[in-house]
């Protein structure tokens, strides 16, 4: 079976036959002297494969990898790109007021975070293998840094995407509230008008008013105007803003 490593590398097939077709989970292997760390390339939520990384450190100390340059500044760089994709997520966090927005960063941050705490794991192991290498001590303790930044921004952008859910919950109870004051005071008024509508209807009320022989247009418009008047106060008065159901359910402030 071809190996998944850089033909190069003289690594000890005690390590070769370990790894198969894919890089498989983060992990750290000794044997002989020789440092194998198995890591993955930051994700991204559109890739839900894991791109390993191979770093290699042997029995001199000499460190070389299949992606990142030789030396422990390749082990460096491909924590840095970490580093870097936090710090862009978390930037685009503070400025997310939308749902939509918030859901996209968070689809970022889950693999991200997942992934910087095995990362983690996996220096560990690493550090514990080769408890002489200082280099792998501060990587570890940086990585440390990261994982936890990882699962601040996935906690911030979780509790920002709860609280926008639980706004506009709580600002369409409040316009369902007002539906319902504003449908309770029409029925008033339909209560109220009914018996007399209904009756007028029976009955036929062609009661004598003194305005039925009137020839001045001024009549009519002085009881148009009469009649819109008397609709516009009650318009005012049916569509008056009603105090929320409670206190839980007043509009909060809106998020940042």
């Amino acid at each position: 079976m071809k190996s998944i490593l850089p033909s190069a590398w003289t690594l000890p097939q005690r390590i070769r036959d370990r790894l198969g077709e894919s890089a498989g989970r983060q992990r750290a292997m000794e044997a002989e002297g020789h440092l194998l760390l198995v890591l993955h390339q930051p994700p991204t939520a559109a890739e839900p494969e894991r791109a390993g990384r191979f770093f290699w450190r042997d029995p001199a100390g000499a460190w070389k990898s299949n992606a990142c340059g030789a030396g422990i500044q390749g082990l460096k760089s491909h924590i840095d790109e970490y580093a870097t994709k936090i710090d862009k997520l978390e930037d685009a966090l503070q400025v997310a007021t939308s749902s939509a927005a918030l859901y996209a960063i968070l689809r970022e941050l889950a693999p991200l975070a997942r992934t910087t705490r095995n990362m983690l794991v996996a220096l560990q192991q690493a550090r514990e293998l080769c408890p002489a290498d200082r280099d792998l001590i501060v990587l570890r303790d940086r990585a440390g840094e990261l994982d936890r930044a990882a699962e601040l921004a996935l906690h911030d952008a979780q509790a920002s995407l709860d609280y926008q859910v639980a706004y506009h919950q709580e600002l369409e109870s409040q316009r369902t509230y007002e539906m319902a004051v504003a449908t309770h005071r029409l029925n008033l008024l339909v209560a109220l008008f009914f018996p007399i509508a209904t009756l007028s209807s029976i009955l036929g009320m062609n009661v004598v008013h003194g305005l039925e022989n009137a020839r001045s247009p001024q009549t009519f418009y002085m009881v148009l105007g009469a009649g819109l008047a008397a609709g516009l106060i009650l318009a005012i008065g049916v569509g008056r803003r009603p105090a929320p159901a409670s206190h839980s359910q007043r509009k909060p402030a809106p998020p940042k």
